[in-house]
C-alpha cells in the first residue's frame, strides 16, 4: 500500500487572496509534510495582485505561475480542511481533521496589513507542519 502526503486545502469564498498565499506558503514551508492545495466556493479571474506583489517581493515566490483561482471540486479529497474565516457557512468537505483560522481579509487594505496576515498565515503553517509531524492531528 503506497502511503501519501497529507492533503491539505486552504479553503476561503473567493479562493483569491488568504487562500492562494496558505497554499503558496504551504508549498514553500511544507512540501515534505503536506500537499497544498486552495479553493473557494466561488472564484475570482485572477488571484489578489496585492497578494501576488507582496508573495513576490518577501519571498521570492510568483503564485501566477502555478495557481489560479479554484472551485471546490477542482481540487483532490483533502485529509485536511482549513478554512481562511470568511464568516459564511463553508460546504462540508469531508475529511479527517478541520479548523479555522479566522483571518479577516486584507484586499483593498494596506501593504502593512497584507504583510500583517501574510506573517500570521506563515507561522500558522509552521504550525501545522509540527503539529503533523508530532501525529497530533
Amino acid at each position: 500500500m503506497e502511503i501519501r502526503p497529507y492533503r491539505v486545502g486552504f479553503i476561503c469564498v473567493h479562493n483569491s487572496c488568504r487562500s492562494q498565499i496558505a497554499e503558496a506558503l504551504g508549498r514553500m514551508l511544507a512540501s515534505d509534510t503536506f500537499e497544498s492545495y486552495s479553493a473557494g466556493t466561488e472564484t475570482k479571474p485572477q488571484i489578489n495582485q496585492d497578494a501576488v506583489r507582496l508573495m513576490k517581493r518577501h519571498f521570492s515566490i510568483d503564485m501566477e505561475i502555478k495557481q489560479s483561482s479554484k472551485t471546490l471540486d477542482q481540487i483532490p479529497e483533502l485529509d485536511i480542511v482549513v478554512t481562511m474565516g470568511c464568516n459564511v457557512d463553508c460546504p462540508n468537505l469531508p475529511c479527517k481533521h478541520r479548523e479555522d483560522w479566522g483571518l479577516e481579509d486584507p484586499s483593498g487594505k494596506s501593504d502593512e496589513e497584507f504583510k500583517q496576515t501574510i506573517k500570521i498565515i506563515y507561522d500558522k503553517i509552521i504550525d501545522l507542519k509540527k503539529r503533523i509531524q508530532s501525529g497530533d492531528l
